[in-house]
């Protein structure tokens, strides 16, 4: 089994009205990570409670949270970061 790292983030109340004056921001963020091979997936809860994303090291996972804009300007309440062992890949 393969090690992986799931950043999931809480949403804050006012998420609708703040994400979209940090997106940008925080998308850039993530395209830095991407482009590197770290994240291999990330994305938003459809009902809006939430994200989540899949880091290939522990590292990299904190080092995206402690400078994400998301976190650092409050459209996120709560984070946190687990151990996956992802089981199955399909290609």
């Amino acid at each position: 089994m393969t090690k992986k790292y799931v950043v999931m983030y809480e949403s804050a109340d006012d998420v609708r009205d703040k994400a979209p004056i940090y997106f940008a921001e925080h998308q850039a963020r993530w395209k830095q990570y991407s482009d590197r091979g770290e994240l291999m997936m990330i994305g938003t809860f459809s009902d809006l409670s939430g994200s989540m994303a899949i880091f290939t090291t522990r590292q990299a996972a904190e080092e995206f949270v402690e400078g994400d804009p998301f976190v650092l300007h409050g459209v996120v309440r709560s984070w946190q970061i687990k151990e996956w062992s992802e089981a199955l890949t399909q290609t």
